[in-house]
């Protein structure tokens, strides 16, 4: 059975420094330009490599602002709005004003823009089964729970947890 004790303070400095290292080298990884290159010529499409990350964002979290994209992109934003641009000429992506704010207008995917992430995903599947070929069905299924619980949890408010200064003289 699980035990349900909270991490203790020294063991979990310990795992929080091994887990930042690990989270390091996945960025890492997953933002050579190699590895959307490898994406790219597995899925079998003709696709910027700059375009390629904010092509499939869209898709995920569409409609999306530009400002949005930039943030999550870590990109300036005048650099994502020349890209979204180009998406749009390409006809992979359409713009439309937001629902919520008619001076925002928003990204989605297109038709010709799904089509294309769904061969991005039947190729990043096929990559991920070859990395996980030898992992045991639980381990996996362990690490995609903890994975999603890890990403709901980082993504609330980035303040949550961290400490106010006091202000001075008060």
């Amino acid at each position: 059975m699980t035990s349900r004790k909270k991490v203790q303070n020294t063991h979990m400095s310990e795992k929080l420094r091994e887990l930042h290292g690990s989270l390091i080298e996945i960025v890492s990884v997953m933002n050579r330009p190699q590895r959307d290159e490898q994406m790219v010529r597995e899925a079998g499409i003709s696709l910027d490599r700059a375009l390629f990350p904010l092509l499939v964002t869209v898709e995920r979290l569409g409609p999306i602002g530009v400002v949005e994209l930039a943030d999550r992109a870590g990109r300036d934003y005048t650099t994502v709005s020349r890209q979204v641009a180009k998406l749009e000429s390409l006809d992979l992506i359409e713009r439309r004003g937001s629902a919520a704010d008619r001076r925002v207008r928003e990204a989605v995917i297109s038709a010709k823009g799904k089509a294309m992430t769904d061969r991005i995903d039947a190729a990043r599947e096929k990559i991920g089964r070859a990395i996980f070929e030898s992992w045991d069905e639980h381990d996996f299924n362990e690490l995609v729970r903890l994975m999603r619980k890890f990403a709901q949890d980082i993504g609330g408010d980035i303040d949550k947890g961290a400490e106010k200064p006091r202000e001075l003289g008060g």
